[in-house]
C-alpha cells in the first residue's frame, strides 16, 4: 500500500550524502526514475567516489536523492565544451546532474527542489569538497530528453536555461531520442560571448549614457549637427 505523506513532509526532511549501505534503494529508485539501465558499477561510484555529489533526502527510513558529478572544466562532455568561457582556468569546478529523483509518493512535497537549492547555493558543497573548489564552482548543467517536460519545467522555473539542442543523443530501449543541455551559472560563471551578445552589451552601454556623461566634444559636435 502506498503511504500516504502528510503535507508537512518537508519539515520533517533531512540532508545526507548517500554511502555504500544505499546501493540497493538507489539501484531500485533509478529504475523507477530512468528509462536507461545503469551498470552495477556506477551505484557503487555514486555511493562511494569522492568525484560524486550524491546527496540523499530522508524521510523516515525512505531515500529520495540527487546525484551530481563534480567536473574540472577540461571534463565536461564535449558537445557541452562551450558552456564556460576559455579564459576560466582549467581546474574551475562544474557539477553536472546525473540524476534528480524523487519517489512518487513524496513529489510535490517540495523535496526536489530542496535538493537542487542545496547545490546551486554549494552549502552542501562544504564537506565535500575544498573551499578553493567551491571558489571555482562556476555552474551547474544538466541534460533531459526534449519529450520530458515535467522536468523542463521544473528546471526552468529554478533559472536553469536551455544551452544546447542534442538531436538523437539518447539511445533509449534501441531509439535515438533528442535532448537539451540546461544551464545554471553560479559565482560569475559565463558562457564565451557571441557577437550578438557584445551589440547588446554595446547598446544597454550606450542607452545608459546622459548627456552629462559624454564627453564635452562629443557632446557639442552631435548637437551641431542638428
Amino acid at each position: 500500500m502506498t503511504e500516504v505523506v502528510p503535507s508537512s513532509a518537508l519539515s520533517e526532511v533531512s540532508l545526507r550524502l548517500l554511502c555504500h549501505d544505499d546501493t540497493d534503494t538507489m539501484k531500485h529508485l533509478c529504475g523507477d526514475w530512468f528509462p536507461i539501465e545503469c551498470p552495477v558499477s556506477w551505484y557503487h561510484d555514486i555511493t562511494s567516489n569522492k568525484k560524486f555529489f550524491s546527496l540523499a533526502a530522508a524521510y523516515t527510513v525512505t531515500i529520495v536523492g540527487m546525484i551530481a558529478e563534480i567536473k574540472s572544466r577540461t571534463k565536461i562532455h564535449k558537445e557541452d565544451g562551450d558552456i564556460l568561457a576559455s579564459n576560466f582556468s582549467f581546474d574551475t569546478q562544474v557539477a553536472y546532474i546525473l540524476s534528480l529523483g524523487v519517489a512518487k509518493e513524496f513529489r510535490k512535497h517540495g523535496i526536489g527542489s530542496l535538493l537542487l537549492e542545496s547545490l546551486k547555493q554549494t552549502t552542501g558543497l562544504k564537506d565535500h569538497i575544498s573551499t578553493t573548489a567551491q571558489d571555482h564552482f562556476k555552474a551547474i548543467y544538466l541534460h533531459v530528453l526534449t519529450t520530458n517536460n515535467t522536468a523542463i519545467n521544473f528546471h526552468e522555473n529554478r533559472d536553469f536555461k536551455q544551452h544546447h539542442y542534442l538531436p538523437y543523443y539518447y539511445s533509449i530501449h534501441g531509439v535515438l531520442k533528442d535532448g537539451f543541455t540546461y544551464i545554471f551559472y553560479i559565482n560569475g560563471g559565463h558562457p564565451s560571448w557571441t557577437i550578438l551578445d557584445y551589440i547588446q552589451h554595446l547598446g544597454s552601454a550606450l542607452a545608459n549614457l546622459s548627456p552629462c556623461s559624454m564627453p564635452h566634444r562629443i557632446y557639442h559636435q552631435a548637437h551641431s549637427l542638428l
